[in-house]
């Protein structure tokens, strides 16, 4: 039998702060709020493509789920709730068990391995490489953002599978979990600095580069020093705007820099914002996010 139960609550946007404040206020363990029309004609989109604020700050109608360790303590708080001024306008859909289950198999099964190239995946420890598999990277989903299952790390990661490392100095700029480091590593690169402004990011960028015996040297951004074969920074489009000048001031001539987390939109701005230093053009291109490059002249 469940020991948790969760109270589910229905809200209008100017209500939902004040009842999600109340819920935590009675000891609920947690709480969540979703579009209570999603996955109908009136659902509302509230998240703003990278860089941009989001269009609206709440739904209108939103599912307020407040998780609590007993039935009596849900049922109690739910009927505190009703005789509230701020709880006009808001409904109680109910009190429900929380099935149990074993959650750590249940986000395992969520995660399977990414295939880069034919030859080349991203495994999570719980499953065996595929038979076609001749380079593997192990990764399990963590705090740091890179796990293979984006775009920009997919494209970022095959460019280097087909361009190859081998014998290269290499810079992963904001390297989040360390994964496009660790694929320079498993495609011969000599020498690699990974660097991130986030301290967790710098850790996983280790755990995950000795759980794949891989050698790089991982470091806030002051760990990046000189000129490089391969500067990769997957990023966003403004924080690479704004690094043109120091990212490009690492790249040797004759040497390659590969930027992600672009929209195809964005692309003619990152070409002006390079433009006193390279060339930069579209490399490839998946699910509206765009790979660009440049040879340093």
């Amino acid at each position: 039998m469940s020991s948790l139960y969760e109270l589910v609550l229905l809200a209008p946007e100017a209500a939902v702060e004040m009842v999600s404040d109340a819920l935590v206020a009675l000891d609920a363990l947690s709480v969540s709020v979703e579009d209570a029309d999603a996955l109908t004609p009136s659902e509302q989109a509230l998240f703003g493509e990278p860089g941009m604020p989001a269009p609206k700050a709440g739904w209108n109608r939103s599912r307020v789920v407040a998780l609590f360790q007993t039935e009596a303590e849900a049922r109690e708080a739910a009927a505190l709730l009703i005789v509230q001024d701020f709880f006009e306008g808001c409904e109680v859909l109910g009190v429900q068990a929380v099935v149990e289950q074993d959650w750590v198999r249940l986000t395992q099964s969520q995660f399977d391995p990414v295939e880069i190239t034919p030859t080349f995946w991203i495994v999570p420890s719980w499953h065996e490489p595929p038979a076609a598999a001749q380079q593997v990277i192990r990764l399990d989903p963590g705090l740091a953002f890179g796990t293979g299952t984006h775009p920009t790390t997919r494209m970022c990661l095959r460019w280097t599978a087909q361009q190859g490392a081998q014998g290269q100095r290499v810079l992963d700029y904001g390297c989040g979990s360390g994964i496009l480091a660790i694929g320079a590593a498993k495609h011969g690169a000599r020498e690699i600095d990974a660097v991130d402004i986030d301290p967790a990011a710098v850790e996983a960028t280790r755990l995950n580069a000795a759980a794949n015996h891989a050698q790089l040297n991982a470091g806030l951004p002051d760990r990046a020093l000189g000129e490089y074969d391969l500067v990769l920074a997957n990023i966003l489009a403004t924080p690479l705007k704004v690094l043109a000048p120091l990212l490009c001031s690492h790249v040797r001539t004759g040497g390659h820099l590969v930027l992600a987390g672009i929209l195809a939109r964005q692309a003619d701005e990152l070409r002006e914002a390079y433009a006193p230093w390279v060339a930069l053009s579209v490399s490839d291109e998946e699910d509206g996010w765009i790979l660009m490059t440049a040879v340093k002249a």
